[in-house]
Formats: C-alpha cells, sequence, structure tokens
C-alpha cells in the first residue's frame, strides 16, 4: 500500500469516516473497500470516492484514467464478497458490475458529486467499471 493510501485510511479510521479535503478531495463522500486479491489471496483496503443509489454504495474503477483497470477491481472480479467501510459502519457487501443504461447512469450520477470524473473518460479509451455495492443480511 502507499503511503499516501495510508494516510488516508488512518485518518479515516480515527475521524470516524472523515477525513480533510486537503488528504482526500471525496471528503466525507469516501469508503474504504477490503477486497481479497485474485491471486495473492491477501486483504487489500482502498480509499475510493463513492455515491449512494437506492440503498448501494457506488464506485467507479477510473484509476484516474489510466488505461487499465485498477488492481482492486479485478481483486473484486474474482472475488465479489467485499467489505465495505463508510462512516463509522464496517459491512460485507456483494459488488456487481453494472451494464449498459444503469452503468451510464450511475457514472453520470458519480461526475455531478465529483467532477474529476469527467475529466476521467477523456483521458482514457476504456470502458470505466462502474460497481454497485449491495449490503450482505
Amino acid at each position: 500500500m502507499n503511503e499516501r493510501n495510508r494516510a488516508v485510511i488512518d485518518e479515516f479510521r480515527a475521524n470516524g469516516g472523515i477525513v480533510s479535503f486537503s488528504t482526500h478531495p471525496a471528503g466525507d463522500k469516501l469508503a474504504l473497500l477490503t477486497t481479497t486479491g485474485a491471486k495473492s489471496g491477501r486483504q487489500h483496503v482502498t480509499p475510493l470516492a463513492y455515491h449512494e443509489d437506492n440503498g448501494r454504495i457506488v464506485i467507479v474503477a477510473s484509476k484516474g484514467g489510466a488505461p487499465e483497470h485498477p488492481a482492486w477491481y479485478h481483486n473484486l472480479k474474482a472475488n465479489p464478497t467485499v467489505t465495505v467501510e463508510v462512516g463509522t459502519e464496517k459491512y460485507e457487501a456483494e459488488a456487481s458490475i453494472a451494464e449498459g443504461e444503469e452503468r451510464d447512469r450511475l457514472y453520470r450520477q458519480q461526475a455531478s458529486q465529483f467532477e474529476s470524473f469527467n475529466d476521467y473518460e477523456k483521458r482514457t479509451t476504456r470502458k470505466i467499471p462502474v460497481i454497485t455495492l449491495a449490503r450482505k443480511s
């Protein structure tokens, strides 16, 4: 894990799920996603901007518009049961990849809350995946 992500995770957990804008621009709309490594089987924690839609957490595998998907996306494709931390809550969820019109609608919602997501689409030729996280009962 890189030093920046470690600092974000530490601040998130120390402050009930809130980080300062200088730490991460998502501020109080930041979730921690714990995935299981597709190859290693190890747990990996990643801070991600999110929004909510019909009781689900929505995250986007933008990787800042890089040409390849982020590692956490490959992990959740292989192991879709993940752990989500939002605020002071921590729970298991099932990840699903949104397709078609739903994917486009959810991406637009994310981009309306976080302007940088509009730029990410312009930087890459790949279709940036949108993932929904539904709480497991």
